[in-house]
């Protein structure tokens, strides 16, 4: 029989070890399936992550290839019309606003930056609509600074583990860049999303199967498969 989780500290190297080797059958997710492909600058990292809002990785990922096959650069990107961009991340979430965001930030990119996206933070978060989710990706995978990426799947996952206790991702940011250790800030994120999406799932979380049920507090899930 399990011990309870809660009488002993939670291991996070450990859990993201055991947790790494689960994920292996599912899709990485796409900010991470797109690095891999080639899609690895801070300006693509950014559009990518900005598709992603509210959109699921599958239609974020067909509408990312879709928009580089016609501009990768800000440059590129800021000589498009805004319907073109419309045109192609039309499967987005409220695709009608991020393609005037996507071309406003090019635009500013071409005008104050040399064409060139600096890798930031204060940049990032100056444009609007880019929060500290998007800016930490975009710092973390596009530029190897070590940044926390925080989505729903990490702020859900590590307050049900009890090792974060915050009722919003930007408290569980702050918890985290506390406490969890470096080496694990940019990986965290590229686990968790798959964890999240085939085992650790909003609803109906698969605690039968999950590699780290014996560290899990299970803090907030009612039911369980």
């Amino acid at each position: 029989m399990d011990a309870p989780a809660a009488s002993r500290p939670f291991d996070i190297t450990e859990a993201l070890r055991r947790i790494e080797v689960a994920v292996q059958p599912y899709p990485k997710a796409a900010l991470f399936e797109l690095r891999d492909e080639g899609f690895s600058a801070a300006f693509e990292q950014l559009v990518a992550c900005i598709l992603s809002i509210r959109t699921r990785d599958e239609t974020t990922l067909v509408c990312a290839r879709r928009f580089f096959g016609l501009a990768r650069t800000p440059a590129a990107v800021a000589a498009l019309g805004v319907a073109d961009i419309d045109a192609a991340i039309a499967d987005s979430t409220f695709h009608e606003p991020k393609a005037a965001q996507i071309h406003a930030i090019a635009r500013e990119v071409v005008a104050r930056h040399g064409g060139e996206l600096p890798c930031d933070e204060a940049v990032l978060l100056g444009f609007r609509g880019v929060g500290p989710k998007c800016a930490n990706l975009v710092l973390g995978i596009a530029c190897g600074q070590p940044r926390i990426g925080v989505d729903i799947h990490v702020h859900r996952i590590t307050n049900r583990w009890g090792y974060a206790q915050a009722r919003a991702p930007e408290g569980t940011l702050a918890v985290l860049e506390r406490q969890l250790p470096r080496e694990h800030w940019i990986e965290i994120n590229a686990l968790l999303v798959p964890f999240g999406k085939h085992v650790c799932t909003p609803s109906l979380p698969r605690c039968s199967t999950c590699p780290v049920r014996d560290m899990c507090a299970r803090v907030g899930v009612a039911k369980h498969r």
